[in-house]
């Protein structure tokens, strides 16, 4: 797979499931969780996202806006096998000059699942 491609290719629709199976498969993985935001967030708080060490991933912790930075973190947090904590955001300002109604911000828990 290119670098900067990612790929939703999961037959399982729960993103825990799916981690789940790849780990029991002996497959190197990892999982970002939504763990904190402000203001306008396509995703709430507990929402999950499981990537595997090829790039495939399952489950969606933004709606589709930051899912490749995150899925790039992963595979680092992977390769690393240590934790990273990352933040996006967007101003209002900003925000309404691409057509959305307000700003916002979202914190991301990515962890190594050894």
């Amino acid at each position: 797979m290119p670098a900067n491609s990612v790929s939703q290719s999961s037959p399982v629709s729960d993103p825990l499931e799916q981690l789940t199976a790849w780990v029991a498969a002996g497959k190197q993985a990892a999982l970002a969780t939504v763990v904190a935001t402000w203001g306008s967030s396509p995703r709430p708080v507990g929402s999950h996202m499981a990537v595997l060490i090829s790039g495939d991933f399952a489950g969606s912790v933004s709606g589709g806006c930051i899912e490749g930075a995150v899925v790039e973190a992963a595979l680092e947090a992977i390769k690393a096998g240590q934790p990273k904590l990352l933040e996006y955001g967007i101003s209002n300002e900003a925000a309404w000059e691409v057509g959305l109604a307000c700003g916002g911000r979202v914190q991301v828990f990515v962890e190594p699942v050894l």
